[in-house]
């Protein structure tokens, strides 16, 4: 089991401080105090987000998370010094565990490592914002502001085009799946089943935008599900089950049923133009 080792004033952790971010657990400002490192996440935590790339791979994975939640949160800020022996000490973990937590950083963008140099974390400019991890680390940090609204921005922009694309690029088996998480989504609503509603609203999104034709958007539906999992609170209808976001979800299958690209548009800028915060983000859907 990995713990906190003495507090020095290299400024990576302090006694008690190496479990504060298991953001799954605690409310939003108040995130302290329950260890992340036995595996045991609450119910509230799992509901509706999906698990991260970096998590279940034991100690390798835990400190990914750790060190990455540390870094997004600006406690290890730009430019530090992050030295592996310090790293294995504070967390007793392997050097091999460190050297691959740290490749895994440096792919996405947080930490460089250079000869004479050493690893030191990057500015948030080289981060990869649409990676998975890093997404969901921001949406449970300091930045979840900036996130949601960011998230908001790039689903206005990427679904209503992916919407209308997939009417002219329509399969029977297509249309019968995205029609079956409607239904799924109206009895979990139905149950008050969070969970489900949850699961088969993300696999619709991700479903329509990977029927689009277009394999660049299609590169964008993990990113997608990763900002409906974790948006941290309200913003589109998709955050808000009711009577009102499942008939959009479902006239925006009929849209695609009948090859009507304008109207799957339409139904999707509603959908997603479902909440004041959004509207305040992008402009209301135009009237044809």
């Amino acid at each position: 089991m990995m713990t906190a080792a003495r507090s020095t004033d290299s400024g990576l952790v302090g006694p008690g401080e190496l479990d504060r971010y298991s953001y799954g657990d605690a409310p939003v400002g108040d995130r302290v105090g329950t260890p992340a490192w036995d595996g045991g996440e609450s119910e509230l935590g799992r509901v509706g987000r999906r698990p991260a790339g970096s998590r279940g791979r034991g100690l390798h994975g835990q400190l990914v998370q750790q060190l990455g939640q540390m870094i997004v949160s600006g406690d290890l800020g730009a430019d530090r010094p992050l030295v592996p022996e310090e790293i294995g000490q504070r967390f007793e973990v392997s050097r091999t565990v460190v050297r691959e937590s740290l490749r895994v950083l440096e792919a996405k963008g947080l930490v460089s490592a250079r000869p004479n140099v050493g690893t030191r974390v990057r500015p948030v400019s080289d981060w990869n914002l649409l990676d998975p991890d890093i997404i969901e680390w921001r949406a449970f940090g300091p930045q979840r502001d900036d996130q949601r609204r960011e998230l908001s921005e790039l689903r206005w922009t990427i679904e209503p085009l992916a919407a209308r694309l997939a009417a002219g690029h329509g399969r029977e088996e297509v249309q019968q799946r995205l029609s079956d998480m409607v239904e799924i989504m109206g009895h979990a609503m139905a149950q008050g089943d969070a969970l489900t509603y949850s699961r088969a609203d993300t696999e619709f999104h991700a479903l329509l935008i990977q029927v689009a034709g277009n394999r660049m958007l299609e590169h964008l539906s993990g990113i997608v599900g990763a900002a409906l999992q974790v948006s941290g609170g309200p913003v589109t209808a998709c955050d808000r089950p009711n009577d009102t976001s499942l008939a959009q979800h479902a006239r925006i299958v009929d849209a695609l049923g009948t090859g009507d690209g304008g109207a799957a548009e339409a139904a999707m800028r509603q959908l997603l133009t479902a909440h004041p915060e959004v509207e305040r983000v992008v402009p209301a859907p135009r009237e044809h």
